[in-house]
């Protein structure tokens, strides 16, 4: 049996273009052959050069082929124009959130203006993706499913959250720039404003509070490395702030202690001076800073006070 390569080199040598229908063509004798979808498409680009087929539209036939489909020709085209689905070009949208709109026009057989003006009046729109830290496996998901449902019943049987402590960290700029709407006309673009630049007029909060309040807090300096030495002795301090302000709580050493899994938290120096107080640790789910109750009930209300304010040096009473 003759090979595609020798058939494409023949059509190449009398200067010849394959049209859509020759394409399926070899696509169906490829199916037949055995060939897998991927290898098809590798080899029709190959000779006939990049962009001659796609790898979608190479595995949406053979598809077809396996759902008995034989006909390659193009459709005949009929007096009246063909109406494209919407909704069939949203499931395209769906199951690959990334797909081409050429892509999709070449899959349904309709000019690329077409999908465009339809995707257009869904108010569809394509925008860059958002960049996270990490992409949650399976696993991570469940663990923070885990994590809340034991930490729910557990407060059920033994109510532990008036005993609890926590703490994190967050900077602070002295500059806070508040982004403002503009009133703009249909079609106007929008009013630009200079976006600040990276300063070093910053310092990091780190901050340990509970039910009735802020327990102790320190300022940072821009510069200066948290570190897990560092965060030893900060617990040390934490500890005589308790003595002072919960003397009940360290009394009855009941303290349950609750902070994310930053490097310095976690570290094997910090767990040994954990221990060495004698403090319980709540577990946090990995890759879940999303969790830490400080971004909800403190970092929050304090970025939003803190909005379009300009603090001086050393200036602390905003705590």
């Amino acid at each position: 049996m003759i090979s595609l390569d020798i058939a494409f080199n023949s059509y190449r040598r009398v200067n010849m273009e394959f049209t859509n229908a020759e394409i399926r063509a070899i696509l169906k004798f490829s199916f037949v052959k055995g060939k897998s979808a991927r290898e098809t498409f590798r080899e029709i680009n190959g000779v006939l050069g990049d962009g001659t087929l796609s790898l979608r539209t190479a595995e949406e036939w053979f598809r077809r082929f396996r759902a008995g489909e034989n006909d390659t020709m193009d459709k005949p085209a009929g007096g009246r124009p063909v109406t494209t689905n919407t909704d069939q070009i949203m499931e395209y949208i769906e199951l690959d959130r990334h797909m081409a709109s050429r892509d999709i026009a070449q899959e349904m057989g309709v000019s690329h203006q077409t999908i465009l003006n339809h995707l257009q009046k869904a108010g569809s729109k394509k925008k860059f993706d958002v960049w996270v830290p990490h992409n949650l496996t399976q696993k991570n998901l469940l663990d923070r499913i885990n994590a809340c449902d034991m930490l729910l019943k557990r407060n059920e049987l033994d109510p532990f959250l008036k005993r609890m402590v926590t703490g994190d960290e967050k900077w602070i700029t002295y500059d806070n720039i508040k982004r403002k709407r503009s009133w703009s006309k249909a079609g106007e673009s929008s009013q630009t404003v200079a976006k600040p630049g990276l300063t070093a007029r910053k310092v990091l909060l780190c901050v340990w509070w509970d039910w009735q309040g802020i327990i102790y807090y320190e300022l940072l300096p821009y510069g200066q490395t948290l570190n897990s030495a560092l965060y030893c002795q900060q617990m040390d301090r934490l500890k005589a702030a308790l003595i002072q302000k919960r003397p009940s709580l360290i009394n009855r050493g009941r303290i349950v202690f609750h902070q994310d899994n930053a490097r310095p938290h976690t570290s094997l120096v910090t767990r040994q001076k954990l221990q060495e107080l004698g403090w319980e640790v709540l577990m946090h789910p990995p890759y879940s800073p999303d969790l830490a109750p400080s971004d909800y009930h403190l970092f929050l209300s304090m970025v939003n006070a803190l909005n379009g304010e300009k603090l001086a040096p050393r200036e602390e009473n905003w705590i």
